[in-house]
């Protein structure tokens, strides 16, 4: 008995799309949970070098629950490239500005290094409200 390995041409054509609710949900677990979908890991025919994950939609972006003290103490940074260029942001404030912002880091981070990661980042999007302009492609509902 051989051991199977997936092939690109496995998957040209079979990506499903996949509507996550951040409502209520916690960064962390709701980051891990679309970070699998991207990768595929939910499918059996799973090969970690090969792209075969899905689209992930994320609506309600901006009712993310943040754990803790982590709207105050956690900090987001950016820096210019120049000195003393770096500029901090609560995590709370960061939410009410830029809630998509929030989760596509989360994920960016819980992504491999690769082409492959940088690949399923770019199937995700991520929508402040409940709105989004993907029916067309007739998304699933995923419950995280």
């Amino acid at each position: 008995m051989k051991t199977y390995q997936a092939k690109p041409q496995d998957f040209e054509g079979t990506r499903g799309w996949w509507v996550v609710d951040a409502s209520g949900q916690s960064l962390g677990r709701l980051a891990t949970q679309v970070a699998t979908l991207l990768r595929g890991k939910h499918k059996v025919v799973f090969s970690p070098h090969v792209d075969c994950g899905d689209h992930v939609i994320v609506i309600n972006a901006q009712q993310t629950r943040l754990t803790g003290n982590k709207a105050t103490d956690k900090m987001y940074h950016r820096h210019s490239g120049y000195p003393g260029g770096l500029r901090s942001t609560p995590y709370g404030e960061l939410r009410e500005r830029k809630p998509d912002l929030m989760i596509r880091l989360a994920v960016k981070r819980m992504l491999p290094r690769t082409v492959l990661g940088r690949e399923a980042l770019r199937r995700l999007k991520v929508y402040a409200g409940a709105e989004h302009p993907h029916g067309a492609q007739q998304p699933q509902t995923c419950e995280v």
